[in-house]
């Protein structure tokens, strides 16, 4: 069994609305908000845990969050990592990207983001450095596609194959 770690903010996790936006890292060792709609969509892959915090207080806490995600990532060691999806929640989205590239850099763990069009100016800057898999925005119509689509590049970047075609199909390039 492969094993996925994702990256949520305080919204998409359901621990809060925009009011919780300063609530700081955290994590369960369960799938929450979109990872429980991906269930059905993995097949030898299984979220083992959930690292969240407010969009907020990773702009204001860009060092100390990016670190203690590293560390944490290294500590559960799992196969691939998925920030995301952002859908068209731009603060949320820089963090995804953000944290994928830096988790890239500073471990063996693959990890990707995943967000809508309209987020251009982040995927722009990020798409040559990171996969970024498309999704609709938020309400938007192809939810369950796109969480597919998530699943099928998660197990193959697992599973060390090459993603180049799934990246032209998936992913903004």
């Amino acid at each position: 069994m492969k094993k996925i770690v994702m990256i949520l903010d305080q919204i998409q996790s359901g621990v809060g609305g925009k009011e919780k936006s300063n609530l700081s890292l955290s994590g369960k060792t369960l799938p929450l908000g979109p990872g429980i709609m991906m269930e059905p969509f993995l097949n030898d892959s299984k979220i083992i845990a959930t690292l969240f915090c407010g969009d907020e207080f990773f702009t204001n806490n860009i060092e100390l969050v990016v670190n203690k995600i590293i560390e944490k990532v290294k500590q559960i060691n799992p196969d691939v990592v998925v920030c995301g999806p952002s859908y068209d929640y731009e603060n949320f989205s820089i963090m995804c990207a953000l944290l994928a590239h830096k988790i890239n850099a500073n471990t063996s763990i693959p990890a990707f983001a995943a967000m809508s069009e309209e987020n251009n100016d982040v995927i722009n800057k990020y798409k040559d450095i990171i996969c970024i898999v498309k999704t609709p925005k938020k309400g938007g119509v192809g939810l369950n596609k796109c969480l597919k689509n998530i699943c099928i590049l998660a197990e193959a970047m697992s599973n060390k194959e090459n993603i180049e075609y799934l990246k032209n199909k998936l992913c903004y390039c």
